[in-house]
């Protein structure tokens, strides 16, 4: 009687894991949309601030921001390349692993880059590292392009 009793609370355990999972399972598209939109959104603003002043741009990328193998004037176009096209593409999760992996280097360089970052600022950055990280891996969900693009192409 007692094995009776434990497999029955057994079963209704599991079947509460399994509501729980479908819960979460269905909130996936808004969590993917939602990392996509902040993370998008802090290297877009990024981007913005390189474009308004060019010329303080470059001086950053010369005096302050050593990126390796790179010249200074490479470096600033590349990275402000970087920051405005590739959260686009994120947003519209349209090569949304390669965008979210794109911006993984750009986070990656730019903490690289910089000989003094403060403890504040390397765990934004990491925070940035593991939703990246996540879309990379997980992809940008339902309720991005990718799927459909993915669609059309088998169909046609």
């Amino acid at each position: 009687m007692k094995y009776n009793s434990l497999a029955g609370v057994m079963r209704s355990c599991l079947s509460l894991a399994d509501l729980g999972a479908k819960f979460l399972n269905a909130l996936q598209p808004v969590a993917s949309l939602l990392a996509r939109l902040y993370v998008a959104q802090v290297f877009f603003a990024s981007g913005l601030t390189k474009l308004r002043d060019w010329d303080i741009t470059l001086a950053l990328f010369t005096d302050e921001y050593k990126v390796p193998l790179l010249s200074p004037q490479w470096a600033a176009v590349s990275g402000t390349a970087g920051e405005i096209a590739l959260p686009a593409l994120l947003v519209l999760g349209l090569g949304g692993r390669f965008a979210a992996l794109g911006l993984s280097v750009v986070n990656v360089v730019a903490v690289w880059s910089l000989a003094d970052i403060a403890p504040a600022a390397l765990q934004q950055h990491l925070t940035w590292g593991v939703l990246l990280a996540g879309l990379a891996i997980f992809g940008c969900g339902k309720w991005s392009l990718d799927p459909w693009v993915h669609k059309l192409l088998k169909a046609g």
